[in-house]
């Protein structure tokens, strides 16, 4: 049992994780290239590229997370006026959407992919690091996002069933 526990918490907390990580590796990086620029005259060719790509994976991983939080944008002030059911059916709609949009970013990122794969695309200023490695964290951070809006989406119906106030807008603050 601890071991599913252990799983379910690495679920709930992987985009944090992959956040921290890319964050706290393009900061290390960044701040490293700085001083050996200025105190060394040196530079790595590969220290303007990596932080880029690395923010790839800030980005969208950081989009899922909001996704998780229901801390994305939304039109809060009109659907707090509307109906309990209208409430309900804006909250499908926005799950349908995302599943459209997600598809559309899917399908066209894993081609890019599929392009920087096959063409052993190479990051600029190195000799071994792909840049397909990069390029894989819009399909992974989407297909997490749609997992996230599916959780969002059965908590939804749960509390539209029970009768319970619907999550139309996330907290300013909390966890």
């Amino acid at each position: 049992m601890k071991v599913g526990k252990a799983l379910y918490w690495a679920f709930q907390n992987i985009e944090r994780f992959l956040i921290i990580v890319s964050y706290g590796s393009m900061t290390g990086i960044i701040f490293v290239e700085v001083i050996r620029r200025f105190l060394f005259n040196e530079q790595s060719a590969w220290s303007t590229t990596i932080p880029i790509y690395l923010f790839l994976w800030l980005a969208w991983m950081g989009a899922s997370y909001n996704t998780l939080k229901r801390s994305h944008l939304r039109f809060t002030e009109m659907r707090e006026r509307l109906s309990y059911g209208a409430q309900f059916g804006c909250l499908i709609l926005d799950a349908v959407l995302w599943f459209v949009m997600g598809a559309v970013v899917i399908f066209f990122s894993v081609e890019q992919v599929y392009i920087a794969y096959d063409n052993f695309s190479i990051v600029q200023g190195t000799d071994n690091v792909m840049q397909w490695w990069f390029y894989l964290a819009t399909p992974c951070a989407w297909a997490l996002l749609l997992v996230r809006v599916s959780q969002n989406l059965v908590s939804d119906y749960h509390d539209f069933k029970a009768g319970r106030p619907l999550a139309v807008q996330a907290a300013t603050f909390g966890d």
